[in-house]
């Protein structure tokens, strides 16, 4: 078989059972997820030895660390994913959910119902969790869900889809409502984009690169982000301990990640304080500064901060820092660098928080705490199934309720129109 026809008809499958999908329980599909979760650590040594082939070749090939981080699958890393499908299975299912309901002056009464979308496509490299993640929230939110997985993470994600897939047989749940394409041919992706009449929707999830790539060759609705550039904003009077400790957190705890801080701005009336003692954690922790000329006279041995720095992902121990005037200029340099992902003011000024809240246009904004929160497990959604940074349909990390949508439902007793 070749691989248009073989992707035709892992869809055609697909779609052929997300209507079934759509109309089982939440008792079913929670006790299918707790077997999941049970199944993943029961077979860890299994996960273990596929990966380490995964592990192997990305060594060949000279994979980045970041990516390399992200590839990992060892026994905190199972147990993660273990931990998602339960804390999925433990949400409220948005299936069926009435979310408003009013009355009409002629005696109709309106309401709106959420229903699954149908079949989603998720597209992603390095990330064998996304595989478990991905799974339990589409199976939770009554949608069938087709992965490809990168080439670098084939085995680990053969793998875990063969575990959940040997539970889903042993369900009620249709067996086709999870599916992974096996081969790593990337004209897959390209004949999997094209079937818009299976496919409601494509989430692709990994670099700019390939989600641009997606974006442009695909005839389905497509939910993105193409970058993070987040920024953290130390204002005038903030508690210099405490942004010390949000900020080390945001660049250093795990730089190859989307929420990961790029860019420092730092209020000019705390600079001279703050950014020898911060630059100083950020040398031990081995982060490369790159500063505007301001940042650089207060700190001269760290590189010069070019045009193009202020728009980078880094992805790895590189910190763009800028000293700005004002609340108003850090906001006029989110806007025009920003990425639309997430963005943090350190602050103890309550009026200037709120400013910030309510004028950053980005999809996650904080006051006093890190970067790394903007994450659909640690905002209390589970699993998380990606970051849109596109506000249709969904705006932010993506749980449950944004992988269904509402159709109107109406009582009526006899009403007619004139």
């Amino acid at each position: 078989m070749d691989i248009k026809t073989q992707v035709i008809e892992i869809a055609k499958k697909a779609k052929k059972v997300s209507a079934a999908l759509g109309k089982v329980n939440s008792e079913e599909k929670n006790s299918v997820l707790l077997r999941m979760a049970e199944a993943l650590v029961e077979r860890r040594d299994f996960l273990i030895a596929e990966n380490a082939k995964d592990l192997d070749g990305a060594v060949r090939t000279g994979l980045p660390p970041a990516m390399m981080d992200r590839l990992t699958l060892n026994e905190p890393a199972i147990e993660g994913m273990a931990a998602g499908l339960r804390e999925v299975a433990a949400l409220p299912d948005p299936v069926g959910k009435i979310t408003s309901m009013w009355r009409r002056p002629n005696g109709l009464l309106v309401g709106r119902m959420r229903i699954p979308l149908g079949v989603i496509g998720i597209i992603y490299e390095s990330r064998p969790n996304v595989t478990a993640d991905a799974a339990a929230l589409c199976l939770k939110s009554g949608n069938a869900v087709i992965l490809r997985g990168g080439s670098e993470a084939i085995h680990s994600n053969l793998a875990i889809a063969r575990i959940l897939q040997d539970v889903l047989k042993k369900s009620a749940l249709p067996e086709a409502a999870l599916q992974v394409i096996p081969v790593t041919d990337r004209a897959a992706v390209y004949e999997l984009l094209q079937l818009e009449e299976y496919i409601d929707l494509i989430i692709p999830r990994g670099g700019e690169e390939l989600i641009r790539a997606v974006v442009s060759q695909s005839r389905i609705p497509v939910i993105k982000h193409y970058k993070g550039v987040c920024h953290i904003f130390v204002d005038a009077g903030a508690d210099l301990d405490m942004a010390a400790a949000i900020c080390m957190n945001a660049k250093v705890q795990r730089p190859g990640v989307c929420n990961a801080m790029e860019t420092l701005l730092v209020h000019a009336d705390t600079a001279d304080v703050f950014l020898p003692v911060i630059a100083e954690k950020f040398r031990h922790a081995g982060v490369t500064l790159k500063g505007c000329p301001k940042a650089r006279a207060i700190l001269p041995n760290i590189e010069k901060a070019t045009e193009d720095d202020w728009y980078r992902e880094y992805l790895d121990l590189v910190l763009a820092v800028r000293v700005v005037p004002d609340l108003d200029a850090a906001i006029v340099h989110i806007e025009q660098y920003g990425s639309l992902h997430t963005e943090s003011i350190i602050t103890q000024d309550y009026t200037r928080a709120q400013r910030f809240l309510n004028e950053v246009n980005s999809s996650t904004v904080l006051v006093n705490a890190s970067t790394r929160f903007s994450d659909g497990f640690e905002l209390g959604l589970g699993a998380e199934i990606g970051i849109s940074t596109t506000k249709l349909h969904a705006y932010g990390p993506m749980g449950l309720e944004e992988l269904t949508t509402t159709k109107f439902i109406i009582y009526g007793n006899g009403q007619v129109r004139t």
